[in-house]
């Protein structure tokens, strides 16, 4: 517990907001290279980024995360100091304590232990590292994939220690994640005075009938590995700020979270076909956050779940649901991909933690399926 619980308050105590690292990636690469590790600054356009390994024979069996975090919001509301880590009722608070410090400490604790009973262990461990999960993710995991791809060097199983775990530790594995894609669209009025409607085209009431013909449209069903693609307005903007005009341009945000039923582009087709059949003046741009992607069934699941059960009791679900991920990227270089680490329940929120007993299981799971990978 104590090896664990040290590093992930040295890594709490880090203000590494996305996508800032403030020194996390610099601290765990000194450790993993006095386990041997060759160790690689892999950074781009501001964004910290790690790849460090240990071996060159396959198996490769990585260990993925990110050492930024999302902002802490209103620090009076906090009940204690967001980047100061505090030990309170059986739980580590502090910002990144779930998403995703603790899981890091893990598996580099692991890791390192793993290498202490086996200095001559069979194919090789990495680990990547980067600041860029939080953000926009163009600078991050995905370049280290693309120059690992460049030079030929992939990954035969991949360990993503994001918080996976919905109310008690073990009980979700996901692998695999939907793909998100984001649109911003505007819809074009004729401004005027609300007391003559005869003189305006009001883009709200113009927009109306489409949008709902698009919260209530069945995009797909889904399969046995992914939920229904789903659509949801987070964002609509219109008017002057004041109730006698009407607003020439109404703006709305919106995304879809798809399954392997759908394609981006067969999403944006069937949208703006809707808005057409309505006849709107409109534009939109498209952002593609990433597509759906689910890892191979095979022994990297069997493994997982094996190391859960012995350590936890319980047999996780194997699940899709959730966010993106940059699992997202690694698939294109790893034909397996899990994510595992702590319940989700507080990441990105005041007051973030992580039960200490999580803590102390976390790095005895990850351990075991290295010991099960690399025999």
């Amino acid at each position: 517990m104590e090896p664990v619980l040290a590093l992930a308050r040295e890594l709490i105590g880090r203000r590494s907001v996305t996508p800032a690292d403030d020194g996390c990636q610099a601290h765990l690469a000194a450790r993993l290279a006095a386990a041997g590790f060759r160790c690689e600054d892999a950074s781009v356009n501001g964004v910290t980024n790690l790849w460090a390994r240990r071996g060159s024979s396959a198996p490769l069996v990585c260990f993925a995360g990110h050492t930024d975090v999302v902002p802490p919001g209103p620090l009076e509301q906090w009940h204690s100091e967001p980047f100061v880590p505090v030990e309170r009722d059986g739980r580590l608070y502090g910002r990144g304590a779930a998403d995703m410090k603790s899981s890091i400490a893990a598996f580099v604790v692991a890791i390192e232990q793993f290498v202490a009973e086996r200095p001559a262990h069979s194919g090789s461990i990495a680990v990547l590292l980067t600041s860029d999960e939080e953000g926009p993710s163009v600078d991050g995991t995905v370049r280290v994939v693309e120059r690992l791809a460049k030079r030929g060097e992939r990954i035969d199983f991949c360990i993503v220690g994001e918080p996976s775990s919905a109310t008690a530790l073990g009980d979700t594995l996901r692998v695999g994640r939907r793909g998100s894609l984001s649109a911003k669209l505007v819809v074009r009025g004729v401004q005027g005075h609300v007391a003559y409607p005869e003189q305006v085209r009001n883009p709200i009431h113009l927009l109306a009938p489409a949008l709902a013909e698009l919260a209530a449209a069945e995009w797909d069903r889904g399969n046995e590995s992914f939920p229904p693609t789903s659509f949801q307005v987070s964002n609509i903007h219109a008017g002057t700020g004041v109730e006698n005009v009407v607003p020439g341009t109404v703006e709305v945000l919106c995304n879809f979270r798809f399954s392997t039923e759908s394609t981006d582009a067969g999403l944006r087709a069937r949208f703006e076909d809707m808005l057409r059949k309505y006849r709107l003046d409109y534009s939109v741009s498209w952002t593609l956050g990433g597509r759906p992607f689910l890892s191979g069934k095979g022994r990297l699941i069997e493994v997982m779940r094996a190391a859960v059960r012995s350590h936890t009791g319980r047999t996780p679900e194997l699940s899709t649901a959730g966010g993106t991920s940059d699992g997202r990227f690694i698939i294109d270089i790893c034909p397996e991909v899990v994510e595992f680490g702590p319940v989700n329940s507080t990441i990105h929120k005041l007051n973030e933690n992580i039960a200490l007993e999580e803590l102390a299981r976390l790095p005895r799971i990850y351990l075991d399926a290295l010991r099960a990978l690399l025999p």
